[in-house]
């Protein structure tokens, strides 16, 4: 096994990975930027290497950096995370030059799925569904008229090397077409420095559900189920869980066989999420695979048992992936529901500023992946996201109340928070009954932000509390004695 990886990211996957490595033995190596020289991923990791700047591109992008730093401290492999440098094939690539091992996919098989053109090919190659469309993409406008007059409105066009909802838009007429192509031309370009876009049938009222499977050197693979993250604002997942309510047993088995198809129809080795639509007669088509490990990874892990980041370690080390398909059991409920810094009454725009008190549950059945820590000043250089709590339940309900009950105690002062509004879409009737389409914020919007948020008066009555340890101490309720003192007179028998 690695002796020592480096972890080439932040945040809460940083610091996820570290502890995975920590219970497997392997020494950890943190890089870290200059906004980020107190932050927890490097405060856990066994060594920290600066590797200066404050942006993404000063630092946690560039690929020297990062490399000079695994050699420097003698790790023999780099794991990506999510985000970042995780599905560049070009830094795959040159890790590997380096002579260090990339914890993830070789680099063609990452190339081929990153672009959404190819591996749309492959699978219909592959006899995998996919959504009716153009087969790859095109500059001619006229090409993208005569796909929308064959296959009809609504339509999607997407950016081939697209992600996150950049250089998408639905398209509900023609006379709408020609404009959003070349916007959707122009923010691919901006967004990926790739301006090649393609069109597909918009699938109403869809779910998105994702499959996570893994695949050794050996050929071997299984998958380990499904996760439902149709809970999306601007394309964005707010909140995922396992198993659907959607699917039964015959279609997951479906969707699970044709998972491992579009792995095997790369050679692909490792973790991975292949990503579909489910329509509402239970049709799936594939949306495409992402060659890392997922935010919500953390809810298949709760269902399964099964640690996630150990299993990628291990098959990336060369080891036979040890899980037969018959053994894999999905028991239980989980929900995972995002901590991100923004102000949902101001369109969910990122926010900044210092945690001033930090305190959470750690009940039975809730388990927070977090980055952060009291007094840490959240950047705005860096994705909001700061947290995240996992609920596990033996029914879904169970998953659902403990998830809000955690969401209610999970107390930060100092930086708005997305919280209020996560609660209000466990607790929405339609969300309880799992009537949960890719729409469901969209139509349900006014609802959700139906809430009251106290973060700016909690914020004027820090900013009015001086700064002696006694005020402080009266605000936080901090009193200044020992255990001892606290529990009176006492003596030893």
């Amino acid at each position: 096994m690695f002796s020592k990886i480096l972890i080439a990211n932040r945040g809460e996957i940083a610091c996820r990975i570290i502890n995975a490595c920590k219970e497997m033995g392997i020494k950890t190596v943190a890089v870290y930027s200059d906004v980020d020289s107190n932050s927890l991923h490097k405060n856990l990791a066994d060594e920290s290497i600066a590797i200066g700047g404050n942006t993404a591109a000063e630092s946690y992008l560039v690929f020297d950096k990062i490399i000079n730093a695994a050699r420097e401290s003698g790790a023999e492999a780099i794991h990506p995370g999510y985000g970042f440098l995780s599905e560049n094939h070009h830094f795959n690539q040159a890790v590997k030059d380096a002579g260090l091992v990339f914890i993830g996919p070789e680099p063609e098989p990452m190339r081929l799925l990153g672009s959404k053109v190819e591996s749309r090919l492959k699978m219909i190659e592959a006899g995998v569904p996919v959504v009716p469309g153009m087969k790859g993409a095109s500059e001619k406008i006229q090409d993208f008229i005569d796909a929308a007059e064959k296959i009809g409105f609504p339509v999607l066009i997407k950016a081939s090397a697209g992600g996150g909802g950049k250089g998408m838009r639905v398209v509900n007429d023609i006379k709408d077409l020609e404009e959003s192509v070349n916007a959707a031309r122009r923010e691919a370009k901006s967004s990926f420095g790739d301006d090649s876009i393609f069109m597909e049938k918009y699938v109403l009222e869809p779910r998105h559900i994702e499959i996570q499977v893994a695949r050794d050197k050996f050929g071997d693979g299984v998958h380990l189920y499904e996760r439902e993250c149709s809970i999306q604002r601007r394309h964005q997942k707010v909140i995922e869980e396992s198993p659907s309510t959607a699917i039964d047993d015959v279609v997951r088995a479906k969707m699970g066989e044709a998972a491992l198809k579009a792995l095997d129809a790369v050679d692909y080795h490792t973790v991975a999420t292949v990503e579909f639509l489910l329509d509402k007669d239970k049709n799936f088509y594939f949306l495409e695979v992402n060659t890392r490990i997922q935010v919500e990874h953390p809810v298949t892990e709760m269902v399964t048992g099964i640690d996630l980041v150990k299993l990628q370690i291990n098959l990336a080390y060369g080891n036979k992936i040890g899980l037969r398909q018959e053994e894999i059991k999905q028991q239980g409920w989980a929900i995972e529901t995002r901590i991100y810094a923004e102000d949902a009454e101001n369109n969910f725009m990122p926010t900044g500023g210092k945690i001033h008190f930090l305190s959470q549950v750690s009940n039975p059945g809730i388990r927070i992946d977090s980055g952060i820590k009291e007094g840490d000043e959240i950047s705005p250089f860096y994705d909001p996201i700061m947290s995240k709590i996992i609920s596990y339940g033996s029914t879904r309900k169970e998953a659902i109340d403990k998830s809000i009950y955690a969401l209610k105690n999970y107390n930060l002062l100092g930086v708005k928070t997305s919280i209020p509004y996560l609660i209000n879409i466990l607790d929405h009737s339609d969300f309880r009954s799992g009537n949960t389409t890719t729409d469901f914020i969209a139509k349900r919007n006014d609802e959700l932000m139906n809430f009251v948020d106290y973060t700016d008066e909690a914020l004027a009555l820090i900013s009015s509390i001086s700064e002696t340890p006694q005020q402080k101490n009266e605000f936080y309720n901090i009193k200044e004695s020992t255990p001892w003192q606290e529990i009176g007179a006492w003596e030893i028998d």
